[in-house]
């Protein structure tokens, strides 16, 4: 398909996981029913459609629905705008205006945790609790977290979506920044098979969701 990149977000120190995004740079023609077909056909829990590279306006769908705001779409994006030669300084989702900055590697992007789609937030025991779930363990969508060393802010998570058309989501950027709020502290996050999140709370009502993303 013309114009279309396929990327891995929150990639680990080494480049391994992430969660795989498609993104599609060329999309303003593109009308919503054929986007949603093309994001069915990828099945990436979420395919980015760019309207306008100037202005940062993207669309965002899963398999099944599209999407106001998700996190890992919008750092995959930026940085691929970036490697582009057009970084951004925002992105425009339906949900409204998300921050983007980059710090060496990391691509960061800000945005209202009331964004992040409607999670139940289970705190478990310890990371073994986490690692035991699936799809099948879980009842409607659920971001499942556990403390690996709560000093240091290091959390151990899984996250499923069923409601999306996801069973296991590799890496959500949306829930960690939503985390990092909750806490109100920053957070690195180990998330699925092994992908790496940073999270902070960023003031103003707003939350920071950072990572490494890497082309196949």
């Amino acid at each position: 398909m013309a114009g279309l990149q396929v990327l891995r977000v929150f990639v680990d120190e080494n480049g391994e996981h992430g969660n795989p995004l498609g993104v599609h740079l060329d999309a303003a023609g593109v009308e919503a029913e054929e986007r949603q077909r093309i994001a069915a056909d990828l099945g990436f829990s979420e395919t980015v459609f760019v309207e306008d590279r100037s202005s940062g306006r993207i669309r965002i769908h899963t398999p099944e629905v599209e999407l106001p705001f998700a996190g890992h779409p919008c750092v995959g994006t930026a940085w691929l705008l970036a490697r582009e030669g057009t970084p951004p300084a925002t992105l425009w989702p339906p949900a409204g205006e998300v921050g983007v900055r980059f710090e060496g590697d990391l691509t960061w992007i800000s945005a209202r945790p009331e964004w992040c789609p409607a999670f139940r937030f289970v705190r478990l025991d310890s990371p073994a609790e986490v690692a035991a779930l699936g799809p099948a363990s879980v009842e409607g969508d659920v971001y499942a977290w556990a403390w690996i060393d709560e000093a240091a802010g290091t959390v151990r998570a899984r996250c499923f979506v069923p409601e999306a058309g996801i069973d296991e989501d590799e890496a959500t950027g949306s829930a960690a920044l939503a985390l990092a709020a909750r806490l109100e502290r920053p957070i690195a996050i180990r998330q699925g098979h092994g992908s790496l999140l940073t999270a902070r709370p960023a003031g103003e009502g707003r939350g920071e969701v950072g990572g490494l993303v890497r082309s196949p």
